[in-house]
């Protein structure tokens, strides 16, 4: 039977202390009920005693019936006072959180340089505050700031700070490596130590200065912590907190440990991807477990492998944490790429005929040229469609202008278009901020009528990338257009030595490829469908 372990997620609070990273109270309750979903046991929302924000996500939450323990944060009390008369303490206390988490010192040297009092007078401040905050009827948590440093440093007096926190009835007692500067074996080694002489549970808060969060926090649990402290996606301050999304798939499908039921991590990666959109902060495509490429694909020899048994390059079942096994194609593709990625388009390929090498030069050619299809999958279908006659030739292109005017008002574009719509040809015109905004613009306008369903496509990204530095002006670009549907989202690749002409390209495929999946969902007449292929979508 799996050990029970107790995750406690401090995303809206630790988390938002990361460069770039500002929630508002909107965002943190969104977040919050994610990952109540998701099953952690405490969710950190903020500091009540700080700002304005945290008091209205608080007040907000409170009727809210979360399963996991909402936790408020605050410090011990100032020094040479009184907990009654610390204002701080009086926010936490009146925050309607069910739980406090309040942080203290355990370094004898922040006693005297940061808070400049005496050891026993933080000894004192660390008991009162946690009694205070029990006596309130909530339950209390210390965070032992510092602790690796300071038990490196003074082991008898950090470990007396947590003697006077479990005197004071803490029910955790948190190990704090706050500074991120501990080893693995270090980790190990104390936290041993503290589980064989404090009789409490103890929890573990790592960072990640020297790319070591996560493997201090395992090897914490392997030496008898029971309480994990992590942030989704690992934001923090400096370079981030230990990442609850690589340790908690570890901790459940590798060490024998139990975090959330089976059914819960499964939407692991959709919480991650979901905090990374809120927090409107680019999630590495290499992120362990929930990164797009995860799973990804990409040389000949080991999608050959993968489509025998996943196993011969996937250390889990994807599907375990919610992500899926994509299959790249590039230069470096062989015959099993194209053939998976046919396969998953649904499209009937004989992998003995000559097409599918045909296919893999023509990639092989056009990634030569600059085009780029490893992000840009949209495009990789439509190709794919166009070599297997399945494409869908919903519209066709005659021409396009555009203008560009400056006046005293400012900067102003002007795109005319002209395509053919199952015959029926449409001329209009539209306006933008830029060239290829009212391109954009232009087509859309074009098409609604048709489609009604465009109205709900949007552009979500759009990056040009110089391919010839060397030509300066004249240098070949590759456009990479993101889209979204609110649903699903996709991109698409130009490429020219016209940074117009590429985008215009990615622009063309972007709607082409939203108008087959349309298509696939009933919403456009079969009569407006011209199909080169055997099945009419």
């Amino acid at each position: 039977m799996s050990t029970p372990l107790c995750i406690f997620d401090t995303t809206l609070r630790d988390g938002t202390q990361g460069e770039g990273i500002s929630l508002t109270a909107e965002d943190k309750v969104k977040i919050a009920l994610k990952l109540d979903a998701l099953g952690v046991h405490y969710i950190e929302g903020g500091n009540p005693g700080s700002n304005s924000k945290d008091i209205e996500f608080f007040r907000r939450v409170r009727e809210m019936k979360l399963q996991a323990k909402l936790t408020a944060f605050g410090s011990t009390r100032r020094k040479n006072s009184v907990c009654e008369q610390d204002i701080n303490l009086k926010h936490l206390t009146e925050s309607g959180a069910r739980a406090a988490t309040l942080v203290g010192k355990t370094w004898d040297f922040h006693v005297h340089t940061a808070l400049q009092t005496t050891l026993d007078e933080n000894l004192a401040m660390i008991y009162e505050s946690l009694a205070y905050v029990k006596h309130s009827g909530m339950e209390a948590l210390f965070d032992a700031e510092h602790f690796f440093d300071g038990y490196k440093a003074n082991p008898d007096y950090a470990l007396s700070a947590l003697a006077k926190a479990k005197d004071a009835g803490a029910a955790w007692i948190i190990l704090c490596d706050t500074n991120g500067g501990t080893l693995p074996s270090e980790i190990s080694e104390i936290v041993s130590r503290v589980v064989s002489v404090i009789d409490a549970p103890i929890g573990i808060h790592t960072h990640n200065d020297c790319e070591l969060a996560v493997a201090n926090t395992l090897a914490a649990i392997s030496a008898g912590a029971r309480q994990v402290q992590g942030t989704i996606n690992g934001y923090g301050e400096r370079c981030g907190n230990a990442n609850l999304c690589s340790i908690m798939p570890t901790l459940q499908l590798k060490m024998g440990y139990s975090c959330v039921s089976d059914e819960q991590l499964k939407s692991l990666t959709s919480v991650a991807r979901y905090v990374s959109e809120i927090a409107n902060v680019h999630m590495p495509v290499n992120q362990p477990y929930v990164g797009n490429a995860a799973f990804a694909h990409k040389g000949g020899i080991h999608v050959s492998a993968i489509m025998k048994d996943s196993k011969t390059y996937e250390h889990i079942e994807p599907l375990l944490v919610g992500n899926k096994q994509r299959v790249l194609v590039s230069e470096l593709a062989g015959q099993s790429n194209i053939l998976s990625k046919a396969q998953e388009m649904g499209l009937d390929v004989n992998p003995e005929s000559m097409k599918s090498r045909e296919v893999i030069d023509r990639i092989k050619e056009l990634e030569h040229q600059g085009y780029q299809f490893e992000g840009a999958d949209a495009s990789l279908e439509l190709l794919l469609r166009d070599a297997y006659g399945d494409a869908v030739q919903i519209f066709t292109v005659d021409s396009f202008k555009i203008t560009v005017e400056k006046s005293a008002g400012g900067m102003t574009s002007e795109a005319i278009v002209k395509i053919n719509v199952a015959g029926e040809q449409v001329y209009t015109v539209a306006e933008g901020n830029g060239p290829v905004n009212a391109l954009d613009n232009a087509l859309r306008k074009a098409l609604v009528q048709f489609f009604p369903g465009i109205r709900d496509i949007h552009l979500s990204d759009y990056k040009v990338r110089v391919l010839d530095e060397k030509d300066a002006t004249a240098a070949k670009v590759r456009v990479l257009v993101e889209s979204t549907n609110f649903k699903d989202t996709w991109s698409t690749v130009g490429v020219s030595s016209n940074v117009i002409e590429a985008s215009w390209e990615a622009l063309v495929d972007s709607i082409r490829y939203s108008l087959i999946g349309m298509d696939k969902g009933g919403a456009i007449a079969p009569e407006l469908v011209q199909t080169n292929g055997l099945v009419n979508h």
